[in-house]
């Protein structure tokens, strides 16, 4: 079945009116009734004809219906299916291999991006599907299942192979749900027994089937199905029913031949973590998203997963989807085909969840709940649990435990595991962060003797002689730090020192950290499997051991240090005039925090005293310092000046900073990060150095030099949110990421609520973006595919943070030509999965103590400004915290009725209060994007949850 036709059958879906499912049910006998001799192809389109009011969709699905019919008979294309394909700009030659638009990806991490210039293994897939759709149609209805035709195609020297993930959603449709899907099931299924032999040419012996037959047949089938939720009723009952619930995964040997041939698609798996039975892998063109409808789909894959689906045609394109989805304006439901995960080619998800252990009478089991919906109900044996469970269940009601999962069988709707901690009471900081970082595999054991071995064994450390007469001297340089005032591990120092002729020598400064950390050891192995320090609000899991990271390698003042050292000449227009690279040592003459550098910047005129600043070197005066981070200063605007005006993007997002009790690391308070310019006078440096060590390490290395790259956004979103912004009267340029940083800068007006509309629309902008990933350059072959886009450079690459990432530890090894031929991409991948754990774990951990904060403080009223608007429910960014809530309609309390309205892209809900005197009128609050709301934040029953509550607007807001 063509691409194109699914592409028109979405387009036409959408130009139509939706009709109510009440209507599509009190429709459905009738068709059923009087359709049981129409061949299935016609019928199931005639169904699809009754729902929809199109006239334009009626007239391409009828045509559509008579050419697949003059096809099977050698006939091309109708003038209007060509047309259709003419109006999606579809060359002839692609229009049958256009990958179809399965889904919106928001609320998920972006996607990871393929190397280009592949043919798409969709689209050859479905190019395929096209050829042999009328063979595979008549092989499921003589009873060929999709296992045996595997079996068929490992005959031939073609197969693969699978292993995957989740179920606990399995048993959470509401019962009214599970009985509209009960009767719309046996409506399908009445209507395929009706018309089981029909549709495809049969000899009179294969027409005969027995009774028997026809059942083997009908149960082929359904184990072909990928279940939606019409099928997830008749897979309850957990293991003690043997019934086959996910499909047998592939062979490795299938999977790799299936791969070759095009038939088979690769990608990251991602799991929607506010509807868990979404999920989408990324199409293998990366244009956009592959959309996989329902747990059994995901064949016990967990979100993160690398995984290979297979897209098999449905039999039924009729089966009603959109029950899953309360927001009409997310997805749409109505697929030709279905997306089944046949194979697991690696688990990055941990196995491990925090949640909680319910006792269930008669069972030999425990019934272990996860917080995150995404991961499956776990039964866990009854021996495994604490010794008076049994007994006394209900002490551990609130109890936090973590469980990880060590079996899931295809035959059973959860799987199986072992209890690996009780980590305390729900609600209390250290439990629910140590819950995290298990869940989200952090390493934050203690250091091991055999690793700690590898340090240096004589303290205080010195420097050898012999690594002295090595490296460059500049100890007698004035250099300095620059960090937050509590950071203790300084691995980057500036230095700035006006030449003669006018010009700056301006030099930044690494620590050296692949000194000590040598390649092999044990402690290079912990270094790599780590790959990250990941920060939290209260504490921080190094990558190193401490002695490294706050003593060895730590760039603290009056102390002799080696480094990595990039020197510029460099004019004060911040043109490059020379560089150099090389192996250093210095010694910091003070340790200045942001906010010293930041009072320097704003005082250029005042005399600091030594009272004012931290200690300082006496051959440094303090008017040296302070002039010198004048003049970086000066240098650093002029640089950024040149980076946007040259096309570079930033998309700053609100960052929620607290103040914590010392003694019990409880918050106290919080406020939303400023982002000064003494950041920026340092982000500015590294950013240049990093710029400069990936051209250098590139020209030596052309195979081996391990880049960061920043792919540029999904068309598809973009064009989408184009389209929004247009309907909100937005202007906006997203043609390149120069424009898009302009127009964030120009278009949203100058009132005391542009910086708000900024963050929402910025937010927007976020979407569509892909994340920065590291890779080896003699991976990708196209240096075009090198580029990072938000910041507009052919080259990048991390070198200024050794201390806290394990790819600038490479980076450093390249420069010192110490490289022996390492497996360079797995290690970039690493890196990448454990730098997006570190981000979510980061996130996490605010989000923990700003629901304590909200516990203990609370309620805290703030304005609010809407940000997203769907169906039932809106988003809205909380002006005076900068955190994101969702708003549920049917949860505010005082609202007599709601109504969503949308005109293309642009949604709006009209929200209709009760009036408070019953003389009166109801009022009407209108809600879309960049409309202000009152809103409070009230600590939810649930531990460490609150929520945002909609006050009712006053008359004179509206």
């Amino acid at each position: 079945m063509p691409f194109a036709f699914f592409r028109d059958f979405k387009d036409c879906l959408m130009d139509s009116p939706r009709q109510s499912k009440k209507a599509n049910l009190n429709r459905e006998p009738k068709r059923s009734h009087n359709q049981s001799s129409t061949p299935p192809q016609k019928d199931a389109y005639a169904r699809l004809l009754s729902q929809h009011s199109s006239s334009k969709f009626s007239l391409y699905l009828e045509q559509y219906a008579k050419d697949t019919s003059s096809q099977r008979d050698g006939n091309g294309p109708s003038p209007l299916l060509k047309v259709q394909s003419d109006r999606l700009n579809i060359p002839q030659r692609k229009r049958d291999q256009v990958p179809n638009d399965f889904s919106d990806s928001s609320d998920f991490s972006p996607s990871s991006m393929k190397s280009k210039g592949e043919d798409s293994s969709l689209s050859l897939y479905m190019e395929k599907l096209s050829t042999r759709s009328v063979q595979q149609d008549c092989e499921r209805k003589q009873g060929v299942s999709d296992r045996q035709r595997r079996g068929q195609r490992r005959d031939t020297a073609t197969s693969h192979d699978g292993d995957i993930e989740s179920g606990e959603e399995l048993g959470s449709l509401k019962p009214t749900d599970s009985k509209k899907h009960q009767k719309q099931q046996k409506k399908s299924k009445d209507s395929k027994e009706t018309d089981s032999s029909a549709g495809c040419p049969q000899s009179p012996k294969k027409a005969s089937t027995s009774g028997q037959e026809q059942d083997k047949m009908t149960k082929s089938k359904k184990k072909n199905l990928t279940n939606s939720p019409a099928d997830k009723s008749k897979n309850r009952g957990g293991r003690g029913s043997k019934k086959q619930v996910f499909e047998s995964y592939m062979t490795s040997e299938e999977v790799s031949h299936g791969l070759k041939r095009g038939e088979l698609i690769q990608g990251q798996l991602r799991i929607n973590p506010k509807k868990y039975h979404e999920a989408f892998i990324p199409s293998p063109d990366d244009t956009r998203d592959i959309f996989l409808d329902g747990i059994v789909a995901r064949n016990r894959a967990l979100n993160g997963d690398i995984v290979v689906v297979q897209v098999l045609p449905r039999e039924q394109p009729d089966v009603i989807m959109e029950d899953q989805c309360s927001d009409q304006d997310e997805l749409i439901r109505k697929q030709l085909f279905q997306i089944i995960v046949v194979y697991i080619v690696e688990k990055k998800h941990s196995r491990a969840a925090t949640g909680f252990l319910k006792f269930l009478p008669d069972k030999p089991f425990a019934m272990f709940s996860p917080v995150d919906h995404r991961v499956p109900r776990i039964n866990v044996q009854l021996a495994d649990c604490p010794e008076d469970f049994c007994s006394r269940p209900g002490d551990y009601t609130n109890t936090l435990f973590i469980c990880r999962i060590t079996y899931w069988a295809a035959d059973s709707n959860f799987a199986e595991g072992q209890l690996a901690k009780t980590l305390g009471q729900a609600g209390e900081i250290e439990p629910e962060t140590e819950g995290i970082l298990i869940e989200y595999d952090v390493d934050f054991s203690e250091f091991s003797d055999e690793v700690l071995g590898c340090l240096p064994k004589n303290l205080p450390w010195t420097i050898p002689p012999e690594e002295m007469r090595q490296r460059r001297d500049l100890r007698k340089e004035c250099i300095f730090t620059i960090d937050p005032a509590t950071a203790r591990d300084l691995d980057d120092a500036l230095s700035c020192k006006q030449l003669p002729d006018g010009n700056f020598e301006v030099g930044v400064h690494i620590a050296d950290v692949s000194y000590f950390v040598e390649e092999g050891n044990a402690l290079d192995a912990i270094a790599s499997q780590r790959a990250t320090s990941v920060y939290m609000v209260q504490k921080v899991i190094p990558m190193l051991p401490r002695l490294l990271c706050e003593e060895l390698c730590s760039l603290n003042p009056l102390t002799d240090r080696l480094t990595f050292s990039v020197i510029w000449k460099i004019t004060p227009e911040g043109k490059i005039l020379s560089e150099w690279f090389g192996r250093s040592v210095i010694r910091s003459s003070v340790k200045l925090s942001y906010d010293h550098a930041q009072s320097m910047i704003e005082a250029p005129e005042k005399m600091f005293s030594a009272a004012e600043l931290p200690p300082v070197d006496p051959e440094h005066p303090i008017d040296e310092i302070h002039q010198a981070v004048l003049n970086l200063h000066s240098i650093a605007k002029n640089l950024r000046s040149q980076r946007f005006s040259g096309g570079a993007l930033r998309l700053d997002q609100l960052k929620l900073s607290f103040t914590l009790d010392k003694e019990t690391m409880m918050p106290q308070g919080c406020y939303v990060y400023q982002y000064r310019d003494s950041n920026k006078l340092v982000e500015e440096f590294m950013l240049l150095a990093n710029i400069a060590t990936a051209h250098h390490i590139h020209r030596r290395f052309p195979e081996l030099a391990l880049l960061r790259r920043h792919p540029p956004p999904k068309a598809k979103m973009v064009d989408e949110l184009q389209e929004l912004c247009d309907q909100l009267g937005i202007d906006i340029d997203l043609s390149s990421a120069g424009a898009l940083n302009k127009s964030l800068n120009t278009t949203l007006g100058d009132d005391e609520y542009s910086p708000a509309r900024k963050e929402v629309l910025t937010h927007m902008c976020s979407r569509p973006m892909q994340m920065a990933l590291y890779f080896c350059s003699g991976v990708l072959k196209q240096e075009q595919f090198f580029k990072h886009y938000a910041l507009n450079v052919p080259l990048y690459t991390h070198f200024t943070s050794p201390i806290r990432r394990y790819a600038d530890i490479i980076v450093h090894r390249l420069l010192r030509s110490h490289v022996e031929l390492m497996h360079f991409q797995k290690q970039a991948s690493h890196c990448n999965d454990k730098k997006t754990l570190s981000k979510r774990v980061q996130e996490l951990s605010s989000e923990l103590f700003f629901g304590v904060f909200v516990k203990d403080c609370g309620p805290l009223d703030s304005e609010a400004m809407v940000m997203g608007v769907l169906d039932q429910s809106f988003d809205v960014l909380v002006l005076k915290y900068g955190v994101q809530k969702r708003i549920y309609c049917k949860s505010i309390t005082g609202l007599a009725s709601f109504h969503h309205h949308k005109v293309g892209k642009k949604s709006e809900l009209t929200l209709v209060w009760i009036p408070e005197d019953p003389e009166k009128p109801p009022v009407e609050q209108v809600i879309s994007i960049f409309t202000l709301v009152e809103v409070q934040l009230k600590a939810d029953s649930a531990p460490m949850k609150y929520s945002a509550v909609l006050k009712r607007p006053e008359e004179n807001e509206l």
